[in-house]
């Protein structure tokens, strides 16, 4: 039986290869996202500027404020301008806000960029962030006014910047909350095995352990200067004069931050400080909107 030439083999491939496209951008076209569930609420007006390498927005809602300040750190590759995002946590705040009719604090949000940790000056080059910030406060509040009382709130990276500066300066501060946190029972320095069992453990990611390493080692040298910035170390310090802590964390967090954080409310309590666990059952900066707002404004 003679075999098909070559080019009447293409001729039958050649429809056959142009129907599978066309069938994958149509399913692919049928099957997109049409939109976003948004949170409705009247956007706070936001005035942006700069303080050296510090880039930051004053937010103040249309219905007035309280009185307080909190300075919102924001999670890796965001940056200073998603108070108002209709799809984020944050406007989720400010619609529970206004639905209960409370006047919110004033919200400072603030950026030194897409990613960056807020460590003591040391051997890195990139270090010298937590001075810079505390630095950063009187120049801020002169815009913004002296506050009744200073709050610092920040998820995932910003989460792990706020309990740094809240844990190594008390008196400043009268409450941190931080959603998903960068907590760590074990430290970036730990040996490979260490490591690859906390992974276990945690059921972290592996791709992102080792992204949270790098970004690490570029601000702490080494196990010395990393236990200056472990929550875990500074809480081991804190005493009942240190600020009221929110934790938050979700049970699946692909970080592996459940652990840690677990741990660092554990340790808050046992140390005195007033402080609001709360577990929850989804991934990473799964978030209880609800008690998060009655703890910024109570």
């Amino acid at each position: 039986m003679p075999m098909p030439r070559p080019g009447r083999r293409v001729r039958y491939l050649l429809p056959v290869v142009l129907l599978s496209i066309v069938s994958w951008f149509a399913w692919t076209e049928l099957t997109r996202s049409r939109g976003d569930q948004k949170a409705s609420f009247p956007p706070a007006s936001q005035v942006c500027g700069s303080e050296g390498p510090l880039r930051y927005c004053i937010n103040t809602a249309a219905a007035g404020t309280n009185g307080d300040v909190v300075y919102h750190h924001h999670g890796r590759k965001l940056d200073e301008t998603l108070w108002n995002d209709d799809t984020y946590f944050t406007g989720m705040l400010q619609a529970r806000w206004h639905a209960a009719g409370v006047l919110p604090p004033t919200v400072v949000t603030v950026s030194y960029g897409p990613t960056w940790l807020l460590t003591p000056k040391g051997k890195q080059e990139d270090s010298g962030l937590l001075e810079d910030f505390m630095s950063r406060l009187p120049a801020l509040e002169a815009k913004v006014g002296r506050p009744r009382r200073r709050m610092l709130l920040g998820e995932s990276m910003g989460g792990l910047n706020v309990l740094v500066a809240g844990l190594s300066h008390p008196t400043w501060f009268a409450k941190v909350a931080a959603l998903c946190p960068g907590v760590y029972v074990d430290t970036p320095f730990s040996s490979l095995g260490t490591l690859r069992a906390s992974m276990e453990r945690t059921g972290a990611n592996p791709k992102i352990v080792f992204g949270v390493w790098l970004l690490a080692r570029r601000y702490v040298a080494d196990e010395a200067e990393w236990r200056r910035v472990s929550p875990l170390e500074l809480s081991s310090q804190a005493g009942p004069g240190a600020p009221e802590l929110y934790l938050s964390c979700g049970l699946y967090d692909a970080y592996g931050n459940y652990e840690g954080t677990e741990r660092l409310a554990q340790l808050a309590r046992q140390r005195g400080v007033k402080t609001e666990w709360h577990p929850l059952y989804g991934g990473h900066c799964a978030s209880d909107v609800s008690s998060l707002a009655d703890f910024l404004v109570n």
